[in-house]
């Protein structure tokens, strides 16, 4: 693993390859090539012809991603112009009682969140260590002040206060609360002034940190002596006042998101507050319908930041629960549209998909985030914005389950961890991933090295067809993404074949269009059993003729991590194993199918040393065509 690590780090810009691609600042993998090696590659296993008849479930275009509209909570002609009033700087206790003296800062409720944390993490923290994304580091040692350079992983925790959470996993409020008022008093002496800069007053640190304070108050606020309380309260009640000013300069719709929902519970939690739920309620609704596509999917399409979403409005929910008062109904509603889209990408061990920075998230946080959302639902039938089409399939006990990327990344000013991920796919089967991605670009800074962040972003990390080791789309520095995809057609319908039903995907890009001429099409077929997955991939002119020359291409299949692989002696084929004793067969027409080592990140942040399969060669710039067979044996 420490050699891939060392490829991935040294993936780089090519300025003369950007230029000609248009996709200035492209990162690029260096992928080994044989020149010798023709490029003659037939499909043996065609698509269905023409004959067979189809119950076609055509999915639209992909073409961009729409912004949803969602208008604010109705109110009435009073509570719009208290919300006029308080938006323009009228302080909260001079519209809700402007004959009283203001009320000194309290909480009027304990808020009782159903979500659950990490018990791992929340020991590690009574026994002294910081435990994120499987690195420990002691509680006394970690720099929590303006300057100190934190990985993102531990900025977001140390600053947002996300560990709160954990630590109420980790005993009874007896023995958390002292852990939990020593890191507090440790941090309001460093960053207790909102004026400073630096980490810790970022929108969204500033929004999970208030949230978190207000949710857990117990754990913060019991066995403190009067004065020490008073300091807590006085922080909750500035940082609320911080955020009233300076939520619309987060650094994207998700911060602001988790800054809006902060805002309204401070409103639902403290005295003479309804002025600023009535500005929180009505920012909270405005943001979401800017962050979420109408089919409920977050428009960076991270599985990360869905869940992040959801979350926090399982808790702002609690808060409202608490004070004996009705979410908003738009609140209600955009829950239930947010959890189909993550269910979507669930395997059928009930884990997520590593897609655009996400790990392997595992099915028991999974279902307990979806239950603590209250929502009951299936997976999302119909991806427009969010662009992952599933497939499921079973026979008996075993269920096999198809992911396939068919939308363009993310747009730079959604993307946080974009990925070039582009027509790549994931399959498993029963407990088991056969084929996925490396996933983890989003947890770098933990166990995943901040070095091979953007190599874990290039298309050459997911399981697709790479040309010319360039990136389909350009891969920019801060998670960002370039030009690249700009449109994604997409056909899927059930097919009926001599070996039963099967669902049948087809979908194309033009990344390669502007820099190599070419069009990519892939095409799966997957069997109704689940027994029986066949691709092709298709390279076809993006103009009428054709250019000269070749261009190297690669089509790679990252394996599972329980995945144990044998290459045939044909070398045109590989046998893959599991654990349960069941045998996978991978068959290609081409000359040559090679292995090579690759990674793995789970839902933890940890990486882990796998296998790949990789078809690779030269092929003409007027087109070709690569078909390859994933079938089980045994």
């Amino acid at each position: 693993m420490d050699d891939l690590a060392t490829r991935l780090h040294d993936t780089d810009h090519s300025g003369a390859d950007s230029h000609e691609s248009g996709n200035d600042g492209a990162r690029q993998m260096a992928i080994p090539l044989d020149n010798d090696r023709p490029e003659e590659l037939a499909l043996d296993a065609p698509a269905p012809p023409p004959a067979a008849k189809a119950e076609a479930q055509t999915a639209a275009p992909s073409r961009e991603l729409v912004l949803s509209d969602f208008n604010p909570p109705d109110a009435s002609p009073g509570e719009r112009l208290i919300r006029f009033a308080y938006r323009m700087g009228i302080p909260g206790h001079t519209l809700a009682a402007p004959f009283r003296k203001p009320i000194r800062p309290r909480l009027l409720a304990a808020v009782q969140s159903p979500l659950k944390g990490d018990r791992v993490a929340g020991m590690a923290l009574r026994a002294g260590h910081f435990l994120i994304h499987g690195v420990k580091d002691p509680i006394g040692q970690v720099d929590c002040s303006p300057a100190a350079k934190l990985t993102p992983p531990f900025e977001r925790a140390i600053h947002g206060f996300t560990w709160l959470c954990d630590l109420s996993a980790g005993g009874t409020l007896p023995q958390c609360a002292p852990t939990a008022q020593r890191i507090l008093e440790a941090w309001l002496d460093a960053n207790g002034d909102p004026g400073q800069k630096g980490a810790a007053w970022k929108v969204e640190n500033a929004g999970h940190r208030l949230l978190a304070w207000l949710v857990h108050a117990p754990l913060v606020l019991s066995q403190q002596d009067k004065g020490q309380c008073g300091r807590l309260m006085d922080a909750i009640s500035e940082t609320a006042r911080w955020l009233d000013r300076n939520v619309t300069r987060a650094d994207d719709r998700q911060g602001e998101v988790i800054g809006w929902c902060a805002i309204t519970a401070a409103g639902l939690l403290m005295p003479e507050g309804k002025p600023r739920r009535l500005f929180g309620e009505a920012g909270l609704v405005r943001a979401l319908g800017e962050l979420v596509g109408d089919d409920g999917g977050v428009l960076s399409r991270s599985p990360l930041a869905q869940m992040d979403v959801i979350a926090a409005l399982v808790d702002l929910s609690a808060c409202y629960r608490a004070t004996e008062m009705e979410p908003p109904q738009a609140i209600e509603t955009m829950l239930g549209l947010l959890v189909p889209p993550l269910l979507a990408l669930t395997h059928a061990d009930g884990s997520l998909g590593n897609w655009q920075g996400a790990g392997a998230v595992s099915a028991e946080k999974v279902q307990a985030l979806v239950q603590a959302s209250g929502i009951r639902t299936r997976p999302l039938r119909e991806p427009r914005q969010w662009g992952y089409q599933r497939v499921s399939a079973r026979k008996g006990a075993q269920q096999a389950v198809l992911q396939f990327d068919t939308s363009p990344p993310p747009l730079a000013r959604h993307a946080r961890s974009g990925c070039a991920s582009t027509l790549a796919f994931e399959f498993s089967h029963g407990d088991y991933r056969l084929v996925g991605n490396c996933g983890g670009a989003g947890f770098a800074g933990g166990q995943v090295p901040t070095r091979i962040e953007q190599g874990l972003r290039a298309t050459a990390a997911h399981s697709t067809m790479v040309l010319g080791d360039s990136n389909s789309t350009a891969v920019l520095i801060n998670g960002k993404l370039g030009n690249g995809v700009g449109a994604v057609d997409v056909d899927r319908r059930i097919v009926r074949t001599s070996q039963g039903d099967a669902t049948r995907i087809e979908a194309s890009h033009d990344g390669y269009a502007q820099r190599f001429g070419l069009l990519h099409r892939r095409i799966l077929i997957l069997r109704e059993d689940g027994s029986e997955l066949r691709g092709e991939d298709v390279l076809e002119p993006s103009g009428r003729k054709g250019k000269r020359g070749k261009v190297p291409y690669a089509i790679r299949f990252h394996l599972g991590p329980q995945v144990t692989l044998k290459l045939a002696e044909s070398g045109k084929g590989a046998t893959l194993s599991l654990p349960d004793g069941s045998y996978w067969q991978f068959h290609t027409s081409a000359e040559k199918l090679e292995a090579e080592e690759s990674l793995w990140v789970d839902g933890e942040g940890r990486p882990h040393p796998v296998e790949q399969l990789v078809i690779q060669g030269l092929v003409s710039r007027g087109g070709g065509n690569f078909g390859w067979l994933l079938k089980k044996i045994g």
